[in-house]
């Protein structure tokens, strides 16, 4: 219904009268936007000092580490202009096979190597294990040659890890790796074998198919490589080993509820 203005015994529109005098409707309606309550200063510097120490994480992370409601963290990223915007990724591609998801610790284990600039040292290679179930690093070992014994350190690692010794495990455990030529050579190949590992290589080309230690190896890169300057091999050794424990004994990790690792593994015995 049009709103009117009654003056001298006439009602006149008030989109005629906007008409007259020049102006939009638009300027008549405004009312000025009331004032956001004053945040809590407090609570920024704490938000703050969380961001400061781990620049990577997401609000909902943040929230977390704090004990905090995530909307309280959310709203005081916004208003500080602390939220990074998420781009559009477009379509993802999908695996095609080996969609089998693990349900319980030593299911599925995965393995691959990454590269680390290491100062004077140069570039060494990293070999990782994890469990795909628990998400939890069960050997790692940082080397200068990128080969099967370097591989094979790692899986040795990861097998005293979970199970106090080396020897055949009791039970079907698969390793799952991509098709590089350490995880297809003789040497290594053998030592699965030998342990009783089950080996399970991915579709050549499809590196999603092994996505819990890729996404893993980025998360590594982003908390911890990237953000040190590598002055030798040892160096990068000590600094990525402590990161590691704090991955595995404290960082919350959204697959598993913001839980860590450790603290799964320890709900599954």
């Amino acid at each position: 219904m049009q709103a009117e203005l009654e003056a001298e015994g006439h009602k006149v529109s008030l989109s005629k009268l906007c008409r007259w005098l020049g102006i939009s409707r638009r300027t008549l309606y405004y009312q000025p936007k009331r004032r956001k309550n004053p945040l809590d200063e407090e609570k920024v510097a704490r938000v703050k000092e969380v961001i400061e120490r781990f620049p990577t994480y997401g609000y909902r992370r943040i929230a977390v580490v704090l004990g905090w409601n995530r909307k309280v963290v959310q709203r005081i990223c916004q208003r500080k202009g602390w939220q990074v915007r998420k781009r559009s990724r477009g379509s993802r591609p999908r695996a095609k096979g080996l969609i089998s998801v693990a349900s319980r610790p030593n299911e599925r284990w995965a393995t691959d190597l990454t590269m680390v600039w290491c100062g004077r040292d140069r570039w060494c290679t990293l070999a990782v294990v994890i469990d795909c179930a628990t998400r939890e690093v069960l050997g790692w070992r940082l080397a200068r040659q990128g080969n099967a014994a370097t591989a094979e350190a790692a899986l040795e690692e990861a097998l005293i890890f979970r199970f106090g010794c080396l020897g055949r495990v009791c039970g079907k455990l698969v390793l799952r790796s991509d098709n590089g030529l350490v995880f297809t050579s003789k040497r290594y190949t053998a030592t699965a074998k030998a342990y009783g590992l089950s080996q399970e290589f991915i579709t050549p080309y499809t590196p999603e198919q092994n996505g819990l230690v890729e996404r893993f190896i980025r998360t590594l890169k982003e908390e911890c490589i990237w953000q040190h300057r590598f002055g030798s091999l040892s160096e990068a050794r000590e600094v990525i080993g402590t990161w590691m424990r704090y991955y595995n004994m404290e960082r919350p990790h959204q697959a598993l509820g913001y839980q860590a690792p450790s603290e799964i593994m320890v709900i599954a015995a």
